[in-house]
């Protein structure tokens, strides 16, 4: 995994992120709350297997503290070459997303995003730290602990039991 095991941070709660209009989001906003972090894309394969299906559970579970957030990225094939504004509105009226979608980043590289850093400094994948594909999902727990990761091809609500699992922990 390299020199993207040492982070200095120990949850998602210390990262400050831009939403997709440019506007900081602290993320200790989410204290208390189960995350699922997703590198998105709108031109991807992976695109109408994973959007409708996390609208799907985030229409279930957010109501019990479950919120999941979108980063648009374009480092594979560039399938994301639209603004942050137009991922949104891309995701929210083609398969209505109710979960915020943040500003386009770069999840992979010397220039990855300090929150990518952490998450894949907490759980490896199939290929070490780098993020495989669009569609990697990192749940992370009511603390802001990285608990799971999760494949583009792994299925949103293939994770409920996983979900219910950090939703329930005390």
């Amino acid at each position: 995994m390299g020199a993207a095991s040492s982070v200095p941070e120990n949850s998602i709660h210390e990262f400050t992120v831009k939403d997709s209009k440019g506007k900081d989001v602290d993320l200790s906003i989410y204290k208390g709350k189960v995350v699922l972090v997703v590198n998105v894309a709108s031109k991807c394969g992976f695109t109408n297997f994973n959007y409708p299906k996390l609208a799907e559970l985030h229409g279930k579970y957010r109501a019990k503290g479950f919120e999941i957030l979108a980063f648009p990225c374009n480092q594979f094939l560039y399938q994301e070459p639209e603004s942050s504004e137009k991922v949104e509105e891309f995701a929210c009226t083609r398969f209505n997303a109710e979960y915020p979608i943040f500003q386009k980043i770069r999840v992979n590289g010397p220039k990855a995003a300090p929150l990518y850093k952490f998450l894949k400094a907490k759980k490896g994948g199939f290929c070490g730290s780098r993020i495989k594909w669009n569609f990697t999902k990192f749940l992370v727990d009511k603390e802001g602990r990285v608990i799971g990761r999760y494949g583009p091809s792994t299925s949103p609500l293939s994770i409920v039991g996983d979900i219910q699992k950090a939703l329930n922990a005390q």
